[in-house]
């Protein structure tokens, strides 16, 4: 059962793209320019699949996750991603659950149940800046302000590389296979909405892309 918060999404700013693009430093921006609240819900995927992994459990075995799905008990206040208990701030960013994050994600279970907590959040900050996959097109249909960020594969494995040091090639393929499960999954597919303002980030600051998206905020939130 989803939690109806069409009374307010007028105060959400939705942020949608491809892994690599800049949505998390940018909503982060976003969300301290504009004093609303802040949530990164691929963090709240790869934490499922932390979860998930911890239990030896087949990431690929959609019935096998459903099943320990309502045991996994996700806190992710203060950028801080405790799973089970454990910090697992670092761990989610790794390379086994980058791995697996993909089918885990693309699970109706998980994406079903997922997006009722994301919506439970806004409900209970009347509000806020959400970046993902699905924010504007499921989770937040009727937000005053919907984003969808993308940047060239390269630049976007070159950013990642700079993050994490690892080989650029291997993360744009891995990119690129990402992409292509995640726009291809059944249920909430990466997809722009209809009436989102598309911003390409390369070649462009996290302040630049940031800006737009505040001056966009202040317009039709803040007016």
């Amino acid at each position: 059962m989803t939690v109806d918060v069409t009374a307010e999404v007028t105060s959400v700013v939705a942020i949608d793209g491809p892994g690599g693009s800049g949505k998390s430093t940018v909503a982060r921006l976003v969300a301290d320019e504009t004093g609303l609240a802040y949530l990164d819900t691929g963090a709240m995927y790869r934490a499922i699949t932390f979860g998930v992994l911890a239990r030896n459990v087949d990431p690929t075995d959609w019935p096998a996750v459903a099943e320990v799905l309502p045991l996994i008990v996700l806190d992710m206040a203060h950028d801080i991603v405790i799973v089970d208990g454990t910090d697992a701030t670092a761990a989610i960013r790794g390379a086994e659950v980058t791995s697996h994050v993909s089918s885990v994600a693309a699970n109706p279970a998980v994406r079903a149940d997922l997006a009722r907590l994301q919506q439970q959040w806004i409900s209970q900050r009347g509000g806020g800046v959400l970046e993902g996959r699905d924010i504007g097109t499921v989770v937040a249909p009727q937000a005053a302000v919907k984003i969808f960020l993308t940047a060239s594969t390269r630049e976007r494995a070159r950013r990642r590389a700079t993050e994490t040091g690892a080989d650029i090639d291997e993360i744009e393929a891995d990119l690129i296979r990402r992409d292509e499960a995640d726009s291809r999954r059944e249920m909430s597919p990466l997809r722009p909405a209809d009436d989102s303002v598309h911003i390409d980030t390369t070649g462009l600051t996290i302040e630049q892309v940031a800006a737009q998206i505040v001056a966009l905020a202040k317009e039709r939130i803040h007016a």
